[in-house]
């Protein structure tokens, strides 16, 4: 009989769905949805209670009565048991088939397709468009509630909560060295004063050039009184940096691919990441337009992941440490200002990177950094999703897909440009798919952004998670001019601006320059590119107001990329007169209608292509072309793909006299430079300012 019971009950358990499983193990009967309904009518049964019954007949016939046990109750026994060995097996993330059980569970609690990472709101889910109350709504195309919905990991809440947790004394608090002379701590704990503040508005830039050996010239500017300038030492020792633990060990192994080629150097960075290193340790902000994917792209993320490892451990670190204080002393004892050390939400970095292949490459540092060579593995919860959502297959890559080094460079792996994450570090533990106000980093795309903030007047929309950034990095500036450099602007605005609502905050461990909405006068802001433009160098000179003050390289130039081309083709320069910059726009349109379109209107000009940085200059020239009954074709980042090889045919074979081309078309495609024989150009750059 007990063999066949327990056959009964695997059979009846395999015949549940995932779904049904959970529902089961939760509430302890079956889903009423799912409940089997017989096709005979049940007769009604009338109850007669006996003459004796009184106010105690219900509990001498639950005494008298044996209890019935049902199936269900026998199979939740069984669904129990097995829950409570799962998660036992889950804590240990090493293990490839606790890697298999989790993904199992996380498909069968949501059959959602996974559109984006993290939610910024704890214990809720986010949905697309942002929904910061939870509740259901269709996505802007169309999307059902199920397929917006975001996986976001709320089973190891307590785990990573800083108020319920104390530091450990092995893994060390701060360094070895003079606490005073960390430059974290003077950073947070130097106070400004009202007077300070006020005169920001209405200062001028102070600035002062200083040329170092590998950055080049630098620029130091500060609208505060009192601007401070160094020079980089020529030996650097990791003591010397106050490196929280276990950093000092681990940074030698995780940069040891870039020191491979001088083995002779006993320094621990290279000579580019160690000026820059020692400006970021600084607390300055810094621009830097000199990243290229091809060269030093990977050096930089390396160093900016340590400055953003040892941030977050020394944050939290301090936080830990007053947990530990405020449980040791009595209640009334000590000064509540002792134990500001937080600001008034949890998020204190915030990386912005163009794709998802950048930030694995940021999460796969962040674990090197922390576990080193060490025998003990890290604790990384929703590794295997996480690899499998920001990964990329090398089979999806087409085979014969030729394209210049660069842009090889730029697209690898995964460049889904739609995506945010959450993450939380506690000790030697990393959290993935944290939500964002339990998240310490947050590392997420301009548009991810952008779908959360949202605009003025939309109802569904948050920016409170921003308000407490401490380190904005912005990561290949240069790509958000491609994708959408609104969604930048529009980042920019709504950083460290007060929260609307307090999301369970201890307001007596807020710093005050926190609680007096000056965070941006201590946030540290790190720009990388691959070159000075105007729009990268305003939002530098017009959001960063750093206390400790601002550091931009400025190198002229000395090589242009005009010499880089090959073919034998005349360059002409065409110069234009404005009256003003309102009317830049129209003036160069009407410059280049009358005085540059006819020298190729001839037929001798049969191939002339017209290359088009703007879309909104694109789409007037088109409309232009097509008023004017001009033979020609185009071809845009909007064009499908049969329409771009039915343009590029015709301009191929002579039938169409000009081609219009849009800069992001060929950002992203590259498939027309063997085929150009003409090239003037219709480039803003190429026109000076008046």
């Amino acid at each position: 009989m007990g063999k066949r019971g327990s056959r009964s009950q695997s059979q009846l358990l395999n015949t549940l769905t995932k779904k049904q499983k959970k529902h089961l193990r939760d509430f302890g009967e079956e889903h009423p949805f799912y409940d089997r309904v017989s096709g005979k009518e049940a007769k009604p049964q009338i109850y007669q209670p006996s003459e004796s019954s009184d106010t105690s007949g219900s509990e001498s016939e639950a005494e008298s009565e044996p209890e019935q046990v049902s199936g269900y109750h026998r199979l939740l026994a069984t669904l129990k048991n097995v829950s409570e060995e799962e998660e036992e097996e889950e804590e240990v993330e090493e293990d490839s088939a606790v890697d298999e059980a989790e993904m199992d569970d996380d498909d069968g609690e949501s059959d959602v397709t996974v559109e984006e990472e993290t939610a910024p709101e704890s214990a809720k889910v986010w949905e697309s468009p942002p929904d910061p109350e939870g509740k259901g709504g269709d996505g802007p195309l169309g999307t059902s509630q199920e397929s917006s919905e975001e996986f976001t990991d709320a089973k190891h809440e307590s785990l990573f909560s800083l108020e319920t947790n104390f530091l450990e004394e092995e893994s060390g608090g701060t360094c070895s060295l003079n606490a005073s002379q960390d430059p974290f701590l003077q950073h947070v704990n130097k106070e400004l004063k009202e007077k300070e503040i006020q005169a920001v508005a209405t200062n001028s830039k102070t600035t002062h050039q200083l040329k170092w050996p590998i950055l080049g010239q630098l620029v130091f500017s500060s609208k505060f009184q009192k601007l401070e300038t160094f020079k980089p030492s020529k030996d650097i020792d990791l003591k010397s940096l106050h490196l929280q633990k276990p950093l000092e060990s681990t940074w030698t192994k995780t940069n040891s691919q870039f020191l491979s080629g001088s083995p002779k150097s006993s320094s621990p960075f290279t000579p580019l990441q160690k000026e820059l290193f020692l400006i970021m340790n600084s607390y300055r902000d810094l621009f830097y337009p000199e990243r290229t994917a091809l060269k030093n792209g990977e050096e930089i993320r390396h160093v900016y992941c340590l400055h953003v490892i040892n941030h977050v451990l020394k944050a939290n670190a301090q936080v830990l440490a007053n947990n530990s204080r405020r449980r040791s002393q009595k209640l009334g004892v000590g000064d509540d200002d002792d134990f500001r050390d937080q600001g008034l939400t949890r998020p204190k970095v915030l990386i912005v990177v163009p794709f998802r292949e950048a930030a694995l490459r940021v999460v796969q540092l962040f674990i090197s950094l922390l576990e080193g060579d060490s025998k003990k593995k890290i604790i990384v919860s929703n590794k295997k999703r996480f690899k499998g959502e920001y990964g990329s297959d090398p089979e999806e890559r087409p085979p014969n897909l030729k394209r210049p080094e660069d842009y090889e460079a730029v697209f690898v792996g995964n460049i889904d440009d739609h995506f945010r994450i959450g993450v939380a570090i506690l000790q030697r533990s990393i959290r993935l798919y944290a939500p964002f106000y339990s998240s310490d980093i947050l590392i997420a795309s301009p548009l991810g952004l952008r779908t959360i903030i949202g605009g003025e007047g939309e109802k569904k929309r948050d920016f409170d998670f921003l308000s407490s950034i401490e380190l904005l990095i912005i990561d290949q500036a240069d790509i958000y001019l491609m994708q959408n450099w609104e969604h930048v602007l529009h980042l920019m605005n709504h950083m460290n601006l007060l929260p609307l609502d307090s999301h369970g905050v201890d307001f007596s461990r807020v710093r005050m320059w926190s609680l007096n909405n000056w965070s941006k006068y201590y946030r540290q802001t790190l720009l990388f590119g691959a070159l000075q433009d105007a729009q990268i160098n305003s939002v530098f000179n017009k959001y960063c107001v750093n206390l400790q003050g601002q550091v931009a390289v400025r190198n002229v130039p000395m090589t242009g990329s005009i010499s880089h081309v090959l073919v034998q083709l005349p360059h002409v320069f065409q110069r234009m007169e404005a009256e003003n910059l309102a009317s830049v726009i129209d003036d160069r349109f009407n410059f280049f209608v009358n005085k540059i379109l006819p020298q190729y209107r001839d037929a001798v000009m049969s191939h002339t292509l017209i290359y088009v940085p703007s879309y909104f200059d694109f789409v007037r020239l088109r409309n232009y072309f097509k008023k004017e009954e001009l033979n020609f074709t185009h071809i845009c980042e909007y064009t499908p793909k049969s329409g771009v090889s039915r343009a590029r045919h015709f301009f191929l074979q002579g039938e169409k006299q000009f081609l219009l081309l849009t800069e992001r078309f060929h950002f992203y495609k590259r498939c027309c430079e063997s085929r150009i024989q003409s090239f003037p150009g219709f480039v803003h750059s190429s026109y000076p300012a008046p």
